[in-house]
């Protein structure tokens, strides 16, 4: 229920809803103002419809707004993730939700990257991968020079240990506009990429453990952004 919420308080238009009597209910205020239709079915006819029972009782449904720009997300933005090949959803939705809880103001997407309104990557974001404003690079990675030019430093992140640490680097841009660039997982950023970012970042790892999930060493930037701030 709480991404059907967030939908409703997102620039997605709802075209139709198909609910249980009980989300009917529950979803009453946020529904006052939408002209979209509620279908009420049983939660046994919904899952016989859909296939699977992870629909938790409501379902929305909207068509594609037009996308934004990249000049519509970095406008009043200080903190953006930019992804290059994040192909997979569920680290994908797991970024958004990271971004939201812990004030990332965009979203920009390299070359590679999977669908944001995917439906598990909507599911994993709990719904903020509809709040989050998100642009596609049309030049990559060239587009990275647009993010400079709006003042932007580009953090790359990277196990190399020769880089200087996250922790580090955040200090140092406290009063910065920053963009943290995270990689695929398991072969990360492009050499190119990093190339064509301002520096490069690293979390400290013990145990021979070179790398984490790329969902979590963004949250980890995101944390350290926070925190340095605070």
């Amino acid at each position: 229920m709480l991404v059907v919420q967030r939908m409703l308080a997102s620039r997605f238009e709802p075209r139709a809803f198909l609910g249980t009597d009980r989300r009917l209910g529950e979803l009453g205020a946020d529904l006052d103002g939408s002209d979209a239709p509620f279908y009420r079915a049983s939660a046994e006819v919904m899952a016989d419809v859909i296939g699977f029972h992870l629909n938790r009782g409501v379902l929305a449904a909207a068509p594609r707004p037009p996308e934004l720009s990249l000049p519509q997300v970095l406008d009043g933005a200080r903190t953006v993730a930019v992804l290059e090949g994040v192909n997979d959803h569920e680290n994908l939705g797991s970024v958004f939700r990271n971004a939201a809880g812990l004030g990332v103001d965009g979203v920009v997407f390299g070359v590679g990257c999977a669908d944001p309104l995917y439906r598990r990557a909507v599911r994993v974001s709990m719904g903020h991968a509809l709040l989050v404003p998100y642009a596609w690079s049309a030049d990559w990675p060239v587009d990275l020079d647009v993010l400079r030019d709006n003042g932007f430093r580009v953090l790359a992140m990277t196990p190399n240990p020769a880089a200087q640490t996250l922790a580090a680097a955040m200090k140092a841009l406290v009063d910065e506009r920053v963009a943290i660039l995270v990689g695929a997982e398991g072969p990360g950023l492009t050499e190119r990429t990093m190339r064509a970012s301002d520096a490069r970042v690293r979390i400290p790892m013990s145990r021979g453990t070179d790398s984490l999930n790329v969902a979590t060493a963004a949250a980890m930037a995101f944390y350290e952004r926070v925190r340095v701030a605070t």
